[in-house]
């Protein structure tokens, strides 16, 4: 088996693959970039989340049994992980590994340098998925896509005062994603992924994953727009 150069997670928001509507423009453009990247000799690990897939679909599991329980609500975002996982193994091909991996702790023996992952057990998001896939195959490096440029210090569509944060640490982070998970919720990263990789040493970085430039500007390691947490 060949040597793969970089390893680097990505964390692929839901809402960037389908917001509302499965968005094709975006899937090409993201596409050309994985593989020019992998050209090179480096690795990605690509884990999905569910995004309004999920979230509306756990909002009609409670509006019809408002007594539904977290773990239910949680299988429901995983299948959604994975229905957007498959659409994203499917756009490599034979490029990337056959199957979207079912457990992130067990690392696969594959030559293909595109690895396609998604949600695996409740209590958390995707995101947790991701750390645990950087740890299982040596990656430093967790790039969260979301659809914002930074993390801000506090909401800004609540507040117009709100700060950008180009650096941070992770006990600040975490202290404004909270500790506690809740299915469907919409933090810049998981409360629980946030421990997990802080206690692992991870560099994350969260970004806009539609400004494809700015992503290619991180994957190659210039300068960047983004929030870095480490």
């Amino acid at each position: 088996m060949k040597k793969v150069g970089k390893t680097t997670v990505l964390s692929l928001g839901g809402s960037l693959i389908a917001p509302g509507k499965i968005d094709i423009n975006f899937l090409k453009k993201f596409r050309s970039l994985i593989l020019d990247h992998v050209k090179k000799g480096n690795r990605v690990i690509i884990i999905t989340g569910g995004g309004d897939t999920c979230r509306n679909y756990q909002a009609a599991a409670e509006k019809v049994n408002r007594k539904s329980e977290i773990d239910d609500l949680d299988w429901i975002g995983i299948a959604s992980t994975k229905l957007n996982a498959e659409l994203i193994r499917t756009l490599f091909g034979d490029l990337a590994h056959g199957q979207v991996l079912a457990n992130p702790n067990r690392k696969v023996s594959t030559n293909k340098k595109i690895i396609i992952g998604a949600g695996y057990k409740p209590g958390h998001s995707s995101d947790v998925d991701a750390v645990l896939l950087a740890k299982a195959y040596g990656a430093d490096n967790v790039v969260n896509l979301t659809n914002v440029s930074y993390v801000y210090d506090k909401d800004p569509k609540k507040h117009k005062n709100a700060k950008k944060l180009e650096r941070i640490t992770w006990e600040s982070f975490q202290k404004i994603v909270g500790t506690k998970w809740v299915p469907g919720a919409n933090h810049p990263f998981d409360p629980v992924a946030t421990k997990m990789a802080k206690r692992l040493g991870l560099r994350l970085v969260v970004a806009r994953g539609t400004d494809i430039a700015n992503l290619k500007k991180v994957l190659s390691g210039q300068r960047f727009k983004g929030t870095v947490v480490s």
